[in-house]
């Protein structure tokens, strides 16, 4: 893992006063996050074999926004409220159906190990119960962070995740681990 020093100043202009917000406050100390990079300089969508169903296409999202918060919700109720307006919102669908979806977010240009790069990323990244366990969403963030290089972008960011293990299989990185009372310092960081 990286130095939290490295991070912790994008990660502050990203979210300013993140700390500050109550429920991040109210969080049980012993739950920490993960915040995660991927260099999309040498990230190849090729190297990683996902299998899917046959019957999954990957794409933006074009159908019944209500069809999708119907989906969203099924996930992470807090979510919703971000699957709107002009939200760039990517989709794995099985026929008409949701099975899995995320947000594709641009977080700027900011100084990070001595150079101004550029981050996007995949955000509030679900997959609806019934199609899980297969590969869907999973699959799908690979096609969304291909989507990110092919758009000039030399970072994937993915902010706070639980789940760094499942990025990681993809070649994202833990770079910041964090709790209700800020930055984990790791030794040597």
């Amino acid at each position: 893992m990286m130095a939290v020093k490295d991070f912790a100043n994008v990660f502050n202009e990203i979210h300013p006063d993140f700390f500050e917000q109550e429920f991040i406050k109210e969080r049980p100390a012993e739950i920490y996050s993960e915040e995660m990079l991927l260099d999309l300089a040498g990230f190849d969508k090729n190297r990683y074999m996902i299998e899917v169903p046959e019957n999954i296409i990957f794409g933006f999202y074009q159908g019944d926004p209500e069809v999708l918060k119907a989906s969203v919700m099924q996930v992470e109720e807090n979510w919703v409220q971000y699957f709107g307006g002009n939200a760039r919102i990517f989709c794995a669908m099985a026929g008409n159906e949701v099975a899995s979806f995320c947000l594709l977010d641009d977080f700027g240009a900011h100084n990070y190990t001595g150079k101004m790069l550029s981050f996007g990323g995949p955000g509030c990244v679900g997959t609806v119960p019934k199609f899980r366990r297969q590969g869907i969403g999973l699959k799908m963030v690979l096609e969304a962070t291909q989507i990110l290089k092919k758009e000039g972008y030399d970072l994937s960011y993915i902010h706070y995740t639980g789940v760094a293990p499942w990025y990681a299989k993809i070649g994202y990185t833990t770079v910041l681990k964090w709790n209700c009372n800020g930055f984990k310092v790791e030794e040597g960081d």
